[in-house]
């Protein structure tokens, strides 16, 4: 009778994991790092954080942690369900990155657990390296050329800038003049084999957009980058069909759901960010979505290691990958730089812009956990630039 037959001996002696401790850490320039551990002795990392509002992510991480704790790390997808959704209200940035860095955290164990990668639990690599861009600023145009050259010469193919700096809501003819410039200065630099993406960061008006997108694209982008706001999806069609820029965005999108509207619209390049859209578990659920769209994933990661970490987890077995962003030498980065807490720099070590597939276990990042604590020992308050235009009202930084 079926159910009758005595178990498999391993099926009666291995008890599950559970998960004994969580931990935080603000760790400058403007990251934190969670820290779970298992009654196994294991320990996964993960980096929630939404940039500026550190603080609450960390409260929203305690939260969370009362119902993960005593429970068995191996039930990610079971974990990450409850923690969206077993709340009456949800949603939202603090939520979904305190969920991001558990995610993260819980996939590390498993692949530590199993003594393979993440890629390889998530049906293994599609491609042997990563190509990344560098990112040169272009909040002041002078200083492109040289940005961009230095970038070249470390042997990176890519780089990504700001388009333009405070811009007001009708551009001037001299406002307009300075994007083109930074576009047109890059690409001389770059030249025709190499690429570079032009952030808008959520600068520029609907109005500005239409305007500018056709003049950009005789310099041939390989992506604006938040041509509007998510504020502005409505314009998105519009902009689409304004030049054959490719659009990008989503690094302010948490769900998958969100990332409907801009694909319906044509959006080509998706860029949801590991730290702020659910983790692991949902970035690739995202890929997944851009794939049925033709849409390519180019995560948002202007973070620490262990969110670049992760997110080459996800890009190694993604098909419709197209590059990764990491924060290198960023200008946010003051006080701590992208290796400063790993115990190993080797993982993120570039070899012609790329980085090279590895198959150390879990998220791949060795975590020096000495300097982590260290860290949070000085913390931080890191918050963004309020910009105003010259007649004292809010601009968009």
């Amino acid at each position: 009778m079926r159910g009758s037959r005595p178990l498999p001996c391993a099926e009666r002696t291995v008890r599950p994991m559970k998960i004994s401790r969580i931990e935080t850490f603000l760790a400058p320039p403007r990251w934190m790092f969670v820290r779970v551990e298992t009654d196994d002795g294991l320990v996964g990392w993960g980096e929630p954080v939404v940039e500026g509002r550190a603080e609450p992510v960390r409260a929203a991480v305690e939260v969370l942690a009362e119902y993960l704790l005593g429970a068995d790390p191996a039930r990610i997808e079971d974990h990450w369900q409850v923690m969206t959704k077993g709340g009456f209200y949800r949603g939202g940035p603090v939520l979904s990155s305190a969920v991001a860095g558990l995610d993260q955290a819980l996939w590390d164990i498993k692949g530590k657990e199993y003594g393979v990668p993440v890629h390889q639990l998530l049906g293994g690599p599609v491609r042997e390296k990563i190509r990344a861009y560098a990112w040169v600023g272009g909040d002041e145009p002078q200083a492109v050329r040289e940005a961009v050259t230095a970038q070249v010469e470390a042997g990176f193919t890519a780089v990504k800038m700001n388009g333009c700096g405070r811009m007001t809501p009708v551009a001037t003819r001299a406002e307009v003049r300075a994007c083109l410039t930074r576009a047109e200065t890059a690409r001389e630099v770059l030249g025709e084999d190499r690429d570079f993406g032009l952030d808008f960061h959520g600068r520029v008006s609907p109005a500005n957009a239409r305007r500018l997108l056709p003049l950009l694209a005789e310099y041939a982008p390989m992506f604006v980058e938040e041509p509007v706001l998510s504020d502005y999806m409505q314009a998105l069609p519009d902009l689409v069909n304004a030049s054959n820029i490719p659009l990008a965005l989503g690094e302010r999108l948490f769900t998958r759901r969100e990332f409907l509207a801009p694909l319906h619209a044509g959006v080509a390049v998706l860029q949801p960010d590991i730290s702020h859209a659910g983790g692991i578990s949902e970035l690739r659920r995202i890929a997944a979505l851009a794939e049925a769209y033709g849409a390519q994933l180019a995560p948002h990661c202007p973070l620490g290691p262990v969110a670049l970490a992760a997110s080459l987890q996800v890009a190694f077995t993604t098909p419709n990958f197209l590059i990764q962003e990491q924060s290198l030498g960023i200008h946010y980065n003051r006080g701590a730089e992208l290796l400063d807490y790993v115990a190993d720099p080797e993982p993120f070590r570039f070899h012609g812009g790329s980085l090279l597939r590895t198959d150390r276990p879990g998220l791949g990042v060795e975590v020096d956990e000495a300097a982590v604590r260290a860290a949070d020992a000085r913390g931080h308050a890191w918050r963004n630039p309020v910009w105003r235009y010259e007649d004292g009202a809010f601009a968009e930084w």
